[in-house]
């Protein structure tokens, strides 16, 4: 029973999975930072989710990737 039981992805993928939760935290963030009235300038409409894009992006390459054994 000495059987070492395999993870679902690599270390690899888990930092970039890390990585990409950190970017939407980011995201999320830089969006209630913005000042204009109901969000609408450009943190709240441009940067904020410009950055939570890329971060679900992130996150698709970390489950896509094949890790290395």
């Amino acid at each position: 029973m000495s059987e070492k039981k395999k993870l679902a992805f690599g270390k690899s993928n888990y930092i970039l999975m890390i990585a990409g939760v950190l970017t939407l935290i980011i995201g999320f963030i830089i969006m209630t930072l913005d000042t204009e009235q109901y969000g609408f300038g450009f943190l709240g409409l441009t940067l904020g989710p410009i950055i939570v894009f890329i971060g679900f992006i992130i996150e698709i390459f970390a489950i896509l990737k094949k890790p290395k054994h």
